[in-house]
């Protein structure tokens, strides 16, 4: 496992998740045991202003009234885009036959422990489930995509909003098509979608351009917003179609 020698992030965010692990020792004292950041903040593709702080809190048992207090203080916590953390025991990290193994595979792939100890040290994550969740993850994304469609009445300022968080929750599942084809996981979004179109045979128009629209590097007009819709929802179903009963991605 590869973990970068700083985080690539604002001076100020390393402030803030210092006061974060300070003040969330407090409130949740002797039951904690471990404080882990992982996704975007170590990944190198922190967006200022637009990526969230995700952490996994590990626990020795969950204590109610010091689950109680921390509710409390994420209110607070959330408008600084600190996400609702993972609460996991470590015998809920090492159980065999895990139902999440996309997720644990990709906090252990790349992750930072801000305080206490690291569970996934030398920890074996059970692959079993792994392609249906890789094939459930990208089959919910594409039906919540049509859903948020309509909630947002298909206009070109709802579709701009919701492609890059579609986006975002997909990468993971790309990385999970590499681990099905027995390759390494890539956490940098251009070398991945590089990576996954070598794979697939697929092109990905959409999912190229969707990310450039993430960045800031194109704002499509009303014609063209649409069009990209199209061609991300597309690409979506393609990326359904390529895995096999058996787990293997069958390239197009």
């Amino acid at each position: 496992m590869t973990q970068p020698t700083a985080l690539d992030i604002p001076s100020e965010v390393q402030q803030l998740l210092q006061r974060y692990v300070k003040e969330t020792r407090t409130l949740l004292g002797p039951q904690l045991e471990g404080i882990i950041l992982y996704g975007s903040a170590v990944g190198g593709e922190f967006l200022p202003g637009r990526s969230n702080l995700n952490l996994l809190l590990l626990l020795s048992a969950y204590e109610r009234e010091g689950m109680k207090r921390y509710a409390k203080a994420h209110k607070r916590w959330s408008r600084d885009q600190f996400v609702v953390p993972l609460l996991l025991t470590e015998a809920e990290l090492t159980k065999s036959g895990t139902p999440f193994p996309l997720e644990y595979l990709e906090i252990q792939e790349q992750h930072r422990v801000l305080w206490g100890r690291d569970p996934f040290i030398g920890l074996h994550i059970d692959r079993t489930h792994l392609a249906y969740q890789v094939q459930q993850g990208i089959q919910g994304n594409l039906v919540r995509l049509r859903q948020r469609y309509i909630e947002g009445g298909g206009t070109e300022e709802a579709i701009t909003m919701l492609l890059p968080l579609s986006l975002t929750a997909l990468l993971p599942c790309l990385r999970g098509l590499q681990r099905l084809a027995g390759q390494p996981a890539l956490f940098q979004s251009d070398a991945l979608l590089t990576a996954v179109r070598h794979m697939t045979g697929l092109e990905l128009t959409g999912l190229g351009d969707v990310l450039e629209l993430k960045r800031g590097i194109i704002s499509p007009g009303p014609v063209e917003v649409p069009r990209l819709y199209e061609r991300y929802a597309g690409d979506l179903d393609a990326l359904i179609k390529l895995i096999q009963p058996d787990g293997t991605v069958a390239p197009r």
